[in-house]
């Protein structure tokens, strides 16, 4: 291993939490700071606030020895060569992002810089944040030769975030000082040499010690647009084969086989080529909502963008028309609602499709069971149980009596059902798959009616096949 660095993280959300535990799993000495007192009690004690596949693994081995958390922001940058900020920038009105929790930690930053700091952007930040948190710091007084601000931004998938970090398809560092870049490598290092990965206990992935991490080094600009561009782009993906789903349901060809073929091709990969509800969570949403402003601010009309967002959220209104197309009316249903987190593996329920459809469904008179293997606690915060709205225990209870099973959420779970049980507990066996989770053949080989995203539906003989629907 390199020489640990000293590192202070401030916040412990997904992005803040994940790169403390992993910084320390590399060997470096982390302080994590944030300002909610009782979430660094319990992070203290080895809770873990968040549903993420090896961080509590990961935290009890480091605790206390590796990573401490802490709410003293002053006594951490004291102690620490670079800062990493990793605080909110939620979504304002106008789809720019906000940079008020940024402004403010970088302030207090401030107060004690009284020697040289790298401070490094995490959070996703448009471009020109890295200048602007430098005229923050210039005015409250700070030396420009006792600092220098750098853009690391993470490309980081929750369910798979730790993995992520540890394995990643590249690590971006925009600096505009060799010094400070000198720094981030040192930092990288154990990834870059793949030292890392030839540590026993070392967790496997797609890199190894013959075929390490890659790091790009950049200006600050060009990394604060790499990370918009990223996301922006696979969002783009994602709308692209809906959109062409849609093409392929009105033609009865199959969205999966068409997604496989183009997949195929080297130049563009298999990757993101999911027909389903569409994006959610909190990043997609949020920057493409960013980078379309930042675009606007330039000057630019990045009309492309707008279609993007314009067919994801039009995804959702294909799939509730599925729903009302197989069930006639709503008013009186009962509806199984498998899945609430916007993806499988996280219970982020951040502009969830799936929270979005189950409102729709209780607006329009249905009562809904929902089960989450993971997001049930975060949605009975915005979705309280009612008469209309309940939460199971399990997917068969949830389905017990039930007019239809939708699949909402991409859970493992969900895709190795037990089809004969599902039967028995249904009222009627249709399943409204938002995620293509199955083969037509082996749902109705079970008796099921399945509805799924760009192919056409397939029943069963009992129910026969209904003319088309239009609303």
């Amino acid at each position: 291993m390199s020489e640990p660095v000293s590192i202070c993280v401030i916040g412990s959300g997904y992005v803040g939490l994940v790169a403390a535990v992993c910084f320390a799993e590399m060997g470096h000495r982390v302080i994590c700071v944030d300002n909610d007192k009782d979430k660094v009690e319990t992070l203290r004690s080895g809770g873990v606030p968040i549903y993420e596949e090896h961080l509590p693994d990961l935290l009890g081995k480091h605790l206390g020895r590796g990573v401490e958390f802490t709410a003293n922001l002053a006594g951490a940058v004291e102690k620490s060569e670079a800062i990493f900020i990793a605080v909110g920038t939620p979504q304002g009105d106008t789809g720019a992002a906000d940079l008020s929790y940024v402004e403010a930690v970088v302030s207090e930053i401030a107060r004690s810089v009284t020697e040289y700091k790298v401070i490094v952007e995490k959070s996703t930040v448009p471009v020109y944040t890295n200048e602007w948190i430098r005229r923050v710091l210039h005015r409250h007084g700070v030396d420009p030769g006792l600092f220098d601000v750098v853009s690391n931004p993470e490309f980081l998938r929750e369910g798979t975030a730790v993995i992520d970090f540890l394995h990643p398809d590249r690590i971006v560092v925009g600096a505009g000082s060799e010094r400070s870049a000198q720094l981030l490598q040192r930092i990288y290092a154990p990834l870059t040499s793949g030292t890392y990965y030839e540590q026993p206990g070392a967790l496997p992935g797609v890199c190894s010690a013959a075929h390490p991490a890659r790091i790009l080094v950049t200006s600050a600009q060009s990394a604060e647009i790499i990370k918009h561009a990223s996301n922006a782009f696979l969002a783009l993906k994602i709308s692209f084969i809906n959109a062409v789903a849609n093409l392929a349901e009105n033609v009865d060809a199959d969205i999966e086989d068409i997604a496989a073929g183009i997949g195929l091709d080297s130049r563009i990969g298999p990757r993101f080529l999911r027909a389903g509800i569409g994006y959610g969570g909190s990043c997609f949403p949020k920057d493409v909502a960013a980078f379309h402003w930042v675009a606007q601010q330039q000057g630019l009309n990045f009309q492309l963008l707008d279609e993007v967002r314009r067919i994801n959220d039009a995804q959702r209104d294909v799939f509730f028309n599925k729903v009302r197309a197989a069930l006639w009316t709503l008013r009186g249903k009962r509806i199984a609602a498998l899945g609430l987190a916007f993806k499988g593996d996280t219970d982020d329920i951040r502009e969830s499709p799936a929270i979005e459809i189950v409102r729709r469904l209780i607006d329009s008179g249905a009562t809904v069971t929902a089960y989450d293997p993971a997001a049930i606690e975060r949605t009975q915060a915005v979705l309280p149980p009612s008469e209309k709205l309940k939460y199971a225990k399990d997917l068969y209870e949830a389905a017990k009596d039930a007019d239809a099973v939708l699949i909402l959420t991409d859970w493992k779970e969900f895709s190795n059902i037990d089809l004969p049980r599902l039967n028995r507990a249904v009222k009627f066996p249709i399943i409204i798959d938002g995620r293509n989770l199955y083969k037509p053949d082996e749902i109705t080989d079970q008796g099921f009616t399945y509805v799924s995203i760009g192919r056409p539906a397939t029943y069963n003989a009992q129910q026969g096949k209904p003319r088309k629907l239009i609303f």
